[in-house]
């Protein structure tokens, strides 16, 4: 009976995942610093270390814990004086496990089979964290096409800024000449249905209708309702000429984009009216001196005050201005704030969106994207914190964007300038 269970036993052991010489078996161990070959104290082979309270070799660790888990009863097919070496150590199971207690092996330092899972994971984890990350081709393409859209729509010179009605910072009011919105009578849903439906980028895209006015010409209601009604919040023209001009921009960034375009023009609609606001954000951000509070856009600066003298309020100016501040202090590379706009674009909950689940993978690309990007270019220690701080960026733009839309209804009722298209993009129509 003896010798059949030291048959089995043996077998057991040549079959068990964690054999004589496996490693990382999540004991509780200490491995010798010093160059002094070290033996084990139960078979005489080469030590690796304590294990279980003992110096001993892996064989011997892995055995005893095997052992230990094992119900069966061991026995001694011989006369329980068996002497273990290194050549005879699986021959006698009972007397090697004798052999372990004698010298100190103790059951309780054993891990549970849940503790050795997760020091494996562990293990796994920092074995991955130190090998090198890259990006893939696909992610690559995905890179370069945001960088070539944004580069084709977003001009960091900022020259064109010049061309808009000039930014009067009179605290009072400004002429009454000259304030006639030069956007007037635009319509956003039909130049949309146009302009994402050709196939081919039109370098400039209109979105006046043939028989919309010049902005030099002035009907004369529009005069007579300016004789009666000056202008309190000076910097709004100005202010209406930029949005416009950003707006455009977003749309043409977006129409550059593969993902986008092969979404139905309802969708694309959808995308544009949620996340336009958000993306005007992530532009302006990239100009945003974090030292004086300024936006620095080329030929002109902008304070908060600017944005106070065209209507906009402190509860939300307050917010933004903080937004800016941890988003400037992240220092992001440009690959990462264009991915940022994407993931902005491609939000599926944004109302009026029908196919979620395509929009969804598309957004689930660019954050992986994102995410690779971070763990295989950027070099800080703390890289690993810069993901979920972009993340906590793109959802406080969320919780701004309503409070936007509010202000500038109320702007707009106060002093009729907003252009018609961005009151059509905060309109809740689909």
């Amino acid at each position: 009976m003896c010798l059949l269970q030291l048959r089995m036993s043996k077998e057991l052991e040549e079959l068990s995942p964690l054999d004589d010489s496996g490693h990382g078996d999540g004991s509780e161990e200490e491995t010798e610093e010093d160059d002094e070959p070290k033996i084990c104290q139960v078979c005489g082979d080469k030590s690796t270390g304590y294990h279980f309270n003992a110096m001993t070799c892996e064989g011997c660790k892995g055995f005893f814990r095997r052992a230990m888990k094992r119900p069966a009863q061991l026995c001694c097919p011989f006369q329980n004086a068996c002497v273990i070496t290194k050549s005879n150590r699986r021959q006698c199971q009972s007397c090697r496990l004798q052999k372990c207690l004698s010298i100190g092996m103790k059951r309780e330092l054993i891990m549970s089979d849940e503790a050795v899972e997760k020091r494996r994971m562990q293990i796994r984890r920092k074995r991955m964290q130190e090998e090198p990350v890259t990006l893939s081709s696909q992610q690559e393409t995905v890179i370069q096409e945001l960088l070539t859209a944004h580069h084709k729509t977003f001009d960091m010179t900022c020259t064109n800024f010049i061309q808009f009605r000039p930014l009067d910072r009179d605290q009072k009011s400004i002429s009454e000449d000259g304030l006639e919105p030069p956007h007037s009578g635009r319509v956003f849903h039909a130049a949309m249905h146009k302009t994402l439906s050709e196939d081919a980028l039109p370098q400039n895209i209109s979105f006046s209708s043939p028989s919309t006015p010049s902005s030099s010409f002035q009907s004369p209601q529009s005069k007579e309702r300016k004789q009666h009604k000056s202008v309190i919040f000076t910097t709004l023209p100005h202010f209406t000429d930029l949005t416009t001009h950003m707006i455009k921009n977003i749309i043409n960034f977006s129409k550059t984009l593969a993902m986008f375009r092969a979404l139905i023009i309802e969708d694309q609609i959808a995308l544009l009216k949620g996340a336009t606001f958000e993306i005007i954000l992530i532009h302006f951000n990239m100009f945003f001196n974090e030292v004086t509070g300024i936006w620095e856009c080329g030929p002109l600066q902008y304070c908060l005050d600017d944005a106070m003298r065209a209507g906009f309020q402190r509860h939300l100016l307050d917010h933004m201005m903080n937004f800016h501040y941890a988003l400037r202090k992240l220092h992001l590379h440009e690959e990462e704030y264009v991915l940022m706009q994407a993931i902005s674009l491609f939000s599926p909950d944004r109302p009026g969106v029908t196919h979620h689940s395509i929009i969804d993978r598309n957004q689930e690309i660019v954050a992986l994207t994102l995410k690779t990007y971070i763990e295989a270019k950027r070099s800080e220690p703390n890289k690993h914190l810069l993901y979920p701080k972009i993340m906590a960026c793109l959802t406080e733009m969320r919780s701004m964007n309503e409070e936007y839309t509010k202000q500038v209804l109320k702007i707009q009722d106060i002093q009729p300038d907003v252009s018609p298209l961005l009151l059509e993009i905060i309109s809740k129509d689909s």
